[in-house]
């Protein structure tokens, strides 16, 4: 028995990177898994088929940022499995610039994709948790959310804001044993990570206490505890998962 068994997980943007890692854990600890994905069809199928050898697993091609395409996702998920007992909200995007040459379009479009997607999937689960008086909402911010970081300004403001609607929301649902917690990644080797020359990287390791980047399994076996039973009285926290960075 996983400890995740005879639950099922909804993950937002799973088909690569961190979201992919919770997926796969999340299917090897028990869970039945619904994920998402915005435009990779390929990526999707080939996880669908990856995670069916050992769960039950269905994808779902929706964009998190939109209100009306999240409750239906919900309700989509919740017909086809019954229940949902574990949010993930791990979509987001980034767009850097310096403020000088930030556009209100870069600003408005990583808000609407980082904060308002964590909004819509929360507003979408949170009747049929309380329904059920349990569920684990776990929202993915970043440690930049925590300390800021120039040329992130809108990535920044988004991932604060996680952090910010993560505790409100767990003062709000704790009563009916809903809890919601935060993660926040710190520089975690993934396929974005990747495109990066090897002395930026070398330089981002040498800064962390750790003297490495995490993985993405890293950020998913935190996801697994903060899911679990294991965790059951835990909830409005942020655990930094960031090899020392912040400390």
């Amino acid at each position: 028995m996983g400890l995740l068994a005879g639950k099922v997980a909804l993950i937002t943007g799973a088909t690569r990177g961190i979201g992919k890692g919770i997926a796969e854990i999340f299917a090897k600890e028990g869970a039945k898994v619904a994920f998402t994905y915005a435009g990779s069809v390929d990526k999707a199928k080939a996880l669908e088929e990856q995670l069916a050898k050992i769960t039950t697993v269905k994808s779902y091609q929706s964009d998190a940022s939109d209100y009306d395409a999240a409750q239906k996702l919900v309700a989509d998920v919740l017909e086809e499995f019954g229940q949902i007992d574990i949010l993930i909200n791990n979509a987001g995007i980034t767009r850097d610039n310096l403020m000088l040459r930030m556009s209100k379009d870069d600003w408005d479009t990583v808000l609407r994709v980082n904060l308002d997607s964590v909004f819509n999937l929360t507003k979408a689960v949170v009747k049929p948790m309380m329904k059920a008086r349990a569920g684990s909402i776990i929202n993915m911010t970043s440690v930049v959310g925590v300390k800021g970081n120039a040329g992130q300004a809108n990535y920044a403001a988004s991932k604060a804001g996680v952090i910010g609607f993560s505790k409100s929301i767990a003062l709000e649902l704790g009563s009916r044993n809903i809890r919601c917690n935060a993660i926040a990644p710190g520089f975690i080797e993934t396929e974005m990570t990747g495109a990066l020359d090897e002395k930026t990287v070398q330089g981002w390791r040498e800064a962390i206490p750790l003297k490495r980047g995490g993985h993405p399994e890293d950020v998913a076996n935190a996801c697994v505890f903060l899911a679990s039973d294991m965790s059951a009285y835990i909830t409005g926290q942020v655990l930094n998962v960031d090899g020392g960075m912040l400390t």
